[in-house]
């Protein structure tokens, strides 16, 4: 039982429950614990946490240029085999754009005058009427960087994610580069239709930062979602028989890049072997040009039969927030197995021109980005080991540890394992000149 919530949960079920015994010993318990909440000794006991955190509150202070500031970062705390989803909240919160959007949306009161006041005993056999993903979102981030608190516990989140989220029911240990699609796509979804009356794609058509012309959209309207991460890809097919060339345009949330196999034995940057595999080699292996195997022949309209082909990827349009995804789990025989090769990476001024269709047409700094945030995978399976996140806040790094938040440097950034890196677009400074 949740002492905070008092909901009960069934280990066989795998589920929280709302059914009691027939003799009622559920309920019996809840009172218990409302009783003890209530009595002088948990009252007392609540004034020595109070102290104790304030404490630890105080502890995170920090002396930057001979004064002391307070480390306003707030932890997430791991509700068990969570750290996928604090890692990516964390990253998420530190993309500013994006967790402006949604801290700056109007607060949404899902509980009506028979509920209020009332505890409510999550599981997942309740409709999914009564619950946003949006409004959750939003408490989170808004939640986060305040100050206030050293850690705060998303449970209201994660409560929503398994009722929307079936893959991610229970406590076991999952993917964050999944979770992080399933949560930008059940985003997108809520917001183009809007909630409780009112259209969020309305609210983002008003937003003069987020233009029409930089949109992208996926499945239906444009979102928040779509107008920071949203690029666009053109897949070139070309029939290695008769030399018919197929083009098409497929928009993307996130671009998820294989570490080529001759670096995949390289484990460390200080690794003598052979040079280290970097970012660039990570990219440059997925827009060139590649000859389909037999299993993927191209059905080619001009021959009317399957043909071998060439596959090439151009990027037609670079979103604001460039997400790469390493490829580290890979499918062997019967398990899936971890890529632990080292990938350097830029901290600032990643240049993606040379990856466009058209670079003629991008401007100087366009297609420049510099690191917001990276996820990274300790341990040896994709079933297993733990998430941590670092991000750039005001120009000080952090590193996200569930509900511990230390300040670290660019070089322990740089000497990560990453799993997943959130590029911003660089802005240059102002009044700065160009030579």
């Amino acid at each position: 039982m949740d002492c905070s919530s008092y909901s009960t949960y069934c280990y066989r079920c795998d589920d929280f429950v709302v059914n009691d015994t027939k003799l009622g010993l559920v309920q019996k318990v809840r009172e218990h614990l409302q009783n003890l909440e209530n009595s002088a000794f948990t009252a007392d006991r609540y004034r020595k946490r109070k102290l104790l955190e304030n404490s630890s509150l105080n502890s995170k202070l920090l002396k930057v240029n001979g004064s002391t500031t307070a480390i306003c970062a707030t932890g997430l705390r791991n509700l068990g085999n969570t750290c996928f989803m604090n890692a990516i909240l964390q990253s998420l919160s530190n993309i500013e754009q994006f967790c402006c959007y949604f801290k700056e949306l109007p607060a949404v009161e899902l509980r009506n005058g028979k509920t209020a006041g009332r505890r409510t005993y999550h599981t997942r056999s309740q409709g999914d009427s009564n619950v946003s993903l949006v409004e959750e979102f939003r408490k989170t981030l808004c939640a986060l960087w305040q100050g206030s608190q050293t850690a705060f516990s998303p449970e209201s989140l994660f409560y929503v994610v398994w009722k929307i989220m079936p893959n991610f029911r229970g406590y076991q240990q999952q993917d964050a580069h999944e979770f992080m699609r399933y949560l930008l796509d059940h985003l997108h979804l809520e917001l183009q239709g809007g909630f409780n009356g009112v259209s969020r794609s309305a609210m983002l058509q008003e937003n003069s930062s987020l233009s029409a012309s930089n949109k992208c959209c996926i499945n239906g309207a444009s979102t928040v979602v779509t107008a920071i991460f949203g690029g666009i890809l053109q897949n070139e097919v070309n029939c290695l028989i008769c030399g018919t060339e197929s083009r098409k345009f497929d928009p993307f949330l996130d671009l998820s890049l294989d570490i080529p196999s001759q670096f995949r034995s390289k484990r460390s940057k200080n690794q003598e072997n052979g040079p280290v595999c970097s970012l660039r080699d990570c990219l440059r292996s997925f827009t060139d040009l590649e000859e389909l195997d037999e299993t993927e022949l191209y059905m080619c309209h001009k021959c009317k039969k399957k043909q071998k082909s060439t596959k090439k990827f151009w990027i037609q349009k670079l979103p604001k927030v460039l997400c790469l995804h390493l490829k580290r789990f890979h499918w062997t025989a019967y398990l899936r197995n971890k890529v632990d090769t080292y990938v350097e990476f830029p901290l600032r001024g990643l240049d993606m021109k040379c990856y466009l269709l058209e670079p003629e047409n991008s401007g100087p700094e366009s297609c420049l980005y510099d690191l917001a945030a990276v996820v990274v995978h300790h341990g040896s399976g994709v079933g297993s080991g733990h998430y941590t996140a670092y991000a750039v806040h005001e120009g000080r790094w952090f590193h996200f540890n569930d509900s511990t938040v230390t300040l670290t440097d660019e070089e322990t950034v740089g000497k990560a394992k990453a799993y997943i890196l959130f590029y911003v677009e660089h802005q240059a400074k102002a009044g700065s000149d160009k030579l």
